[in-house]
């Protein structure tokens, strides 16, 4: 990185190179722990897309996510006020704090370390502070509105350390767009939720947040979620200090600021009207939709679908986001049904790196800490697969195409990486030989499971590749080329 001060402005900070670790990592795990994870309820009606598209009125209340429990509550009639009356009568949320904070005395962060290093994942982003305004740090940030909201264990500086003694990298997400101890207000709809940052102090408190996170951990990577509180010049001081600070560091593209379109959403008249017509969007939105891909912001390292992806190589770095089910937050209601396929998931990361991206995976644990074991079987085969494939993946860059497809109709993607092109097959090899449709020879071609040759023959403007040693049965299997 250049030994140039970064300065508080635009032209300074979009001169600032992207660091390399960060686009040759490709796969992380992010993770969605906290006090929600002792109810570890949401309905499940589908995803984020899917609720907002069918029941706009009360989406925000009906979201899949267990970590928005606390304002799901607050709206009567909806499933999860339902499930808290007959679990916990007329308990605050507030309650869940002293038996969440009870229940983890036992939590090892090397145990999970050990299972996110085997997976394959390169860097690790820990939820610290989300929607409920709860701190997984002893800030020194005084909250206002909500006394002793903070963890007096380090869970922070603990995770961090033991990811840094496996040798990933460790980064913070922060909820600087939504706290529910500075807005009280119940959120229905989107324009509730656009409308609903805090405002007044609530800026000088995050900001002094973010800046303590950075200070006492130096992450290397801050993920803020849903927006900033503050005009532009502070957030752009904010990312200068920390450019300066953590120069290797990066900042996600969820930095929205505060300005007239945000403030004319506080007016329920104004926002009625834009419910109107974002209600009618969703409504328009296909059923391949199922996620969230915020806009693009004059500052950021990389941008974050959401449940989403990106279906062409992107000029811009990207990282695609995501639970193994349809929840961030552990869902004490999900079956082995409700997560997704490790092989949907696994093709969605091979896919993300053809294109330019990498690849933040979720975990949510139970409040006491354990990782349910469908999260950890996924987890396994990452790794696996990254174990005997991974120079098609980490350092890879997109080729001048990210698909193709066999003759026999299964998609392919591309990569690159030393002048070597790898094929990844998203599906079985049957037989000892595969076309490629309308890809050239290259040189010599070898497997990379095993190392083992492959015969590579031009058939027209196809290519026909015959294994010494057919990957039979195996999933996604990868092939290299040489120039």
């Amino acid at each position: 990185m250049s030994d140039t001060p970064v300065q508080p402005t635009l032209e300074s900070l979009n001169a600032r190179a992207l660091p390399e670790w960060f686009d040759e990592a490709k796969f992380g795990i992010f993770i969605h722990w906290g006090m929600f994870a002792i109810p570890a309820y949401a309905p499940r009606r589908g995803t984020i897309g899917e609720v907002f598209r069918n029941d706009y009125d009360r989406a925000v209340a009906l979201t899949p996510y267990t970590e928005w429990y606390w304002n799901a509550i607050r709206v009567p009639d909806t499933p999860s006020a339902d499930f808290h009356r007959l679990h916990y009568g007329d308990a605050p949320y507030e309650d869940f704090k002293q038996p969440f904070l009870d229940g983890i005395k036992d939590w090892d962060p090397a145990a999970w370390v050990k299972a996110f290093s085997a997976s394959g994942a390169r860097y690790v982003v820990l939820v610290t502070k989300h929607h409920d305004g709860f701190c997984l740090w002893p800030s020194a940030v005084n909250n206002p509105h909500q006394a002793d909201w903070t963890s007096p264990r380090d869970i922070v500086g603990e995770l961090a350390a033991a990811v840094r003694a496996a040798g990933l990298r460790f980064g913070v997400y922060y909820s600087g767009g939504i706290d529910w101890t500075f807005n009280r207000e119940p959120l229905l709809t989107l324009g509730d939720f656009m409308a609903s940052t805090p405002t007044g102090a609530y800026n000088d408190y995050a900001d002094a947040q973010v800046r303590e996170l950075i200070e006492r951990y130096e992450p290397s990577v801050v993920w803020n979620d849903i927006c900033w509180p503050t005009k532009s010049a502070p957030l752009y001081k904010l990312f200068a200090d920390y450019y300066n600070a953590v120069p290797d560091g990066v900042v996600n593209d969820r930095w929205v600021t505060d300005g007239p379109a945000r403030a004319a959403l506080r007016n329920k008249i104004a926002r009625k009207a834009a419910d109107i017509a974002l209600k009618a969007a969703m409504a328009k939105r296909g059923a391949e939709e199922r996620g969230i891909i915020p806009q693009p912001i004059p500052h950021s390292d990389f941008r974050t679908p959401e449940y989403a992806a990106f279906n062409t190589i992107q000029d811009k770095k990207w990282e695609a986001t995501r639970g193994m089910s349809h929840s961030f937050g552990f869902n004490r209601d999900d079956g082995a049904d409700d997560y997704e396929p490790a092989e949907v998931l696994l093709s969605g990361f091979i896919e993300a790196v053809s294109r330019n991206g990498n690849l933040l995976l979720n975990v949510g644990p139970r409040a006491d800490g354990t990782i349910p074991q469908e999260q950890l079987d996924r987890l396994k085969v990452f790794g696996d697969w990254l174990g005997a494939n991974g120079e098609a993946i980490y350092g890879a860059k997109p080729w001048t195409r990210s698909d193709g497809e066999t003759s026999d109709g299964v998609p392919v993607r591309f990569t690159t990486k030393d002048g070597r092109l790898y094929l990844t097959f998203l599906g079985r090899l049957d037989g000892d030989s595969v076309v490629v449709k309308d890809l050239a020879p290259m040189g010599a071609a070898r497997l990379l499971a095993d190392g083992s040759a492959v015969e590579v023959q031009a058939v027209g403007a196809d290519l026909r590749l015959t294994f010494r040693n057919p990957p039979t049965g195996a999933f996604a299997p990868v092939v290299a080329l040489s120039s």
